[in-house]
């Protein structure tokens, strides 16, 4: 299938719900559009990274191992899990600027910040199971065997990278949307334990995944 005709398909895959959407979203309230999709160069080197495995045919027999898949989701189950307690327990509000409007709610990041986003971000992709289910179960649908399977398989994978930006920068620019309902230092705490509720839930969710 020619990418071009895949990318809308790569796109609504790439904006279902999750924890690194929900991270690109948290870091768009908090820090702007911009370090949301800086921060998204971190998925995108995890999702890379499973590309290879998956074509190389190693993804399949990752996933058929159980203790390998469960492996997996304990260590990004664990690692949501951090995130959702420190997030939850934190009187910080992070760059944003209590009571002020969207244009100026949140502090330009710096370079520095901007590598733990993408710390961030790479670690939430690499302990997820379900983005290495998803190029080593879906991708095949789409190679043509008549066809050389590497360039095929390189031409959908880099589309659905590019989807990922797509997506990153719809939850960025939501995040800075919510931004305008923060007025109050309780409406910070608020978020902040929202937030931490959110990534707790997904990291029970990832623990009800099977293969």
């Amino acid at each position: 299938m020619d990418a071009l005709y895949f990318f809308p398909l790569a796109v609504g895959i790439a904006l279902t719900p999750g924890p690194n959407n929900f991270c690109a979203l948290n870091h768009g309230l908090r820090e702007g559009v911009l370090a949301a999709l800086v921060g998204t160069t971190g998925r995108v080197v995890a999702f890379s990274i499973f590309l290879l495995v998956s074509a190389l045919g190693l993804g399949a027999m990752l996933l058929a191992s159980e203790a390998a898949f469960n492996a997996l989701k304990w260590l990004g189950a664990a690692y949501l899990f951090w995130l959702g307690v420190h997030a939850w327990r934190s009187r910080d509000f992070g760059n944003l600027q209590v009571g002020a409007g969207a244009e100026d709610g949140a502090q330009a990041a710096t370079p520095r910040r901007w590598r733990e986003l993408i710390r961030q971000e790479f670690l939430l992709g690499i302990s997820n199971p379900k983005a290495m289910l998803l190029f080593a179960a879906i991708f095949p649908q789409f190679i043509d065997p008549s066809r050389p399977a590497a360039m095929q398989f390189a031409s959908l994978g880099a589309t659905y990278l590019a989807a990922e930006y797509v997506s990153s920068l719809v939850y960025g620019q939501c995040g800075r949307q919510i931004r305008r309902l923060i007025k109050s230092p309780l409406a910070a705490r608020r978020l902040n334990r929202a937030t931490g509720g959110v990534f707790i839930g997904a990291g029970g969710l990832l623990l009800a995944a099977h293969r």
